[in-house]
């Protein structure tokens, strides 16, 4: 967990603040690490949507250091907040702050199918952060999203989720993995 240590001072001041739950920080961070693992060895470049403190996509950077990872808030804080942290972090070379709504990215041509994965936490409805997701992601790639725990059950409707192109989800510890097809590709 070396890599990380130089994160926990972000996290605990996250904490501080009301960003991040009050969990201890080996905990986010072991959390965090499902991401980092469900994400294919194949992917360059990935995108957090809804990053708030910056959980998972920091984490994930942190942990995949041959990955450019965008990190994505609507919230001017928070994402003044992950510029900082990304600086004392010095992974500026390959993670990106942008603070914008993710409608407001998912028809944009640069931003529509241009990543290899989009992970997200906590973003919302499910159902529309599928959505949002895949409209980001290149055909062939992934989604990944924070599972409630295993006994709570399945959440997924797999008629709507191959209604949206996506086949799975595959269980990856606490993440849900779906793989990404455009319709008419």
């Amino acid at each position: 967990m070396q890599q990380f240590v130089g994160l926990e001072p972000i996290l605990l001041e996250a904490q501080r603040v009301g960003a991040l739950t009050e969990v201890p920080i080996a905990e986010i961070i072991e959390h965090a690490l499902w991401f980092s693992r469900a994400i294919p060895g194949t992917a360059k470049r990935i995108v957090d949507l809804g990053s708030g403190a910056g959980v998972p996509g920091l984490i994930v950077a942190l942990d995949r250091p041959n990955l450019e990872v965008v990190l994505v808030d609507r919230r001017s804080g928070r994402t003044d907040s992950l510029n900082r942290a990304v600086s004392a972090l010095q992974i500026q070379t390959r993670v990106k702050v942008v603070c914008a709504e993710i409608n407001s990215l998912t028809d944009d041509p640069n931003w529509a199918k241009s990543f290899d994965a989009a992970i997200s936490r906590g973003l919302g409805p499910v159902t529309e952060t599928l959505i949002m997701s895949k409209k980001l992601t290149k055909d062939g790639g992934v989604v990944v999203v924070s599972e409630p725990p295993v006994e709570a059950g399945s959440r997924w409707n797999q008629t709507q989720v191959e209604s949206l192109g996506l086949r799975g989800p595959d269980r990856v510890g606490a993440v849900a993995v779906f793989h990404v097809k455009h319709l008419g590709q």
